[in-house]
């Protein structure tokens, strides 16, 4: 078994059909429940570590291993280092990875919810350009998509986009702000007052 392979394992779960997989898994995906960030850590957390030192060059020679390895910065970190500076220290890393493989074709290997992953690293990024990259992306992924699974690939298009306005209009995410140390604007505190600004 690849090194990688429990991860994508506990990621993904054992379904194939890309709505059948985010139905399954969008409560581990998405929620933020204390279990789900103990399990992370505790079973992944020396991975985490490991990759953010960048002391898995071996995870990025094929496909699987370098989603994996996307997980281990950009997915993981979020739970395990939650509400702390550190849930974001694998993003400038994490955004290297991605167009290392973007440049070799390693997302077409992957099954379109999977791909998902690489391209919420982009989602992630407080860069516009790197925005309207997930966004071309995410639109492809619409375009691509059976008719049974339309509505959930529009959904992650409609997430990216409303990523893509936050860092538009503030080139940054006001959300992060305080976990940051970073001072707020008048207009970023009003904006923090709205639903929906925090995901």
């Amino acid at each position: 078994m690849q090194p990688w392979q429990p991860l994508l394992d506990w990621w993904f779960g054992p379904e194939t059909a890309a709505a059948e997989v985010a139905a399954a898994r969008h409560g581990l995906w998405f929620g933020k429940r204390d279990s789900q960030d103990r399990e992370a850590r505790e079973r992944f957390a020396p991975l985490v570590e490991q990759a953010l030192a960048g002391q898995l060059p071996s995870w990025q020679t094929e496909a699987e291993g370098w989603l994996g390895h996307i997980l281990l910065l950009d997915q993981l970190p979020r739970m395990i280092f939650r509400d702390t500076p550190r849930a974001f220290a694998g993003d400038a890393r994490a955004q290297v990875l991605v167009q290392q493989g973007l440049a070799q074709g390693w997302e077409r290997q992957l099954a379109p919810i999977q791909q998902v992953f690489v391209y919420l690293v982009l989602e992630h990024a407080e860069d516009l350009a790197l925005q309207d990259q997930a966004v071309a992306r995410f639109e492809q992924l619409l375009a691509q998509a059976d008719a049974g699974e339309r509505e959930l690939f529009a959904g992650f298009l409609d997430y990216a986009e409303q990523h893509q306005r936050v860092i538009a209009r503030f080139a940054r995410f006001p959300h992060r702000n305080l976990i940051l140390g970073r001072e707020s604007t008048d207009e970023e505190l009003q904006f923090l007052q709205q639903p929906g600004s925090r995901f």
